[in-house]
């Protein structure tokens, strides 16, 4: 091989490796505009996570604390309670609502909802939540036991009309009341009468059926904390 051809060859091999240099350094250049992208798009997830959390929790927690001040008083002489998990309040004394088997309320259930309801309704339709609210529902829930001898199915039944006509009767009663007149239409919109029998027991610790507490009428309160949610991860996309 002469000389000249030596250097030829050693001309082409090099005219070869850089342009292969400059595809190398293409390639890690593209590598880390992907991974700052994706650290920018993980950065942006964070936000939206974090702010979603804020607005689930926020207006959830204000309202429970709103509900708590103003009935916290009261509970004990009630016999109810307030969840902050699911924003209800609990009516737990079965003596106290309705005789065995009737979905007539009884006179000092009657008593309480005259003290209760509107207090409840003006905190709920206030300037704070009234757009947020998107129903309030009256639930009502019995124990599986029936008066007479019946199977588990036939109780089921028994109990899904009574709870359903006591949580009826409950809604006609506190619709009625003078004191929430202005509030009607709002009620007429976003109120309902739930009765759903036994399929949510309260149970003791160790498992077993609490039938006294199974025996209930609770309010409770939805929200738009989800809708809120789904257009901010909307926006964001």
């Amino acid at each position: 091989m002469t000389l000249g051809t030596h250097n030829n060859l050693s001309r082409s091999a090099e005219a070869h490796w850089i342009p292969l240099s400059d595809l190398m350094t293409g390639l890690m250049m593209m590598f880390l505009l992907i991974a700052v992208l994706y650290m920018v798009q993980v950065e942006s997830q964070t936000r939206k996570i974090k702010r979603v959390a804020v607005v689930y929790t926020q207006l959830r927690t204000d309202l429970y604390d709103d509900l708590y001040k103003e009935f916290a008083p009261d509970l004990k002489s009630w016999g109810a309670q307030i969840s902050k998990e699911n924003l209800t309040v609990k009516f737990e004394e079965p003596a106290v609502l309705f005789a065995v088997g009737s979905s007539e309320l009884k006179p000092r259930f009657r008593e309480i909802l005259d003290d209760f309801f509107p207090r409840y309704v003006r905190i709920l339709t206030s300037k704070k939540y009234k757009d947020s609210i998107t129903e309030l529902r009256i639930e009502g829930h019995t124990s599986k036991v029936w008066t007479s001898r019946v199977d588990h199915q036939q109780s089921y039944f028994l109990n899904m009309a009574l709870s359903q006509e006591r949580t009826r009767s409950t809604l006609e009663y506190v619709m009625y009341m003078p004191a929430i007149r202005s509030e009607v239409e709002w009620l007429e919109k976003f109120a309902t009468a739930n009765g759903l029998s036994f399929s949510k027991l309260v149970r003791t610790a160790n498992g077993a059926e609490d039938g006294a507490a199974s025996q209930r009428v609770e309010f409770r309160v939805l929200t738009d904390a989800d809708r809120r949610i789904v257009d901010i991860l909307e926006a964001a996309q």
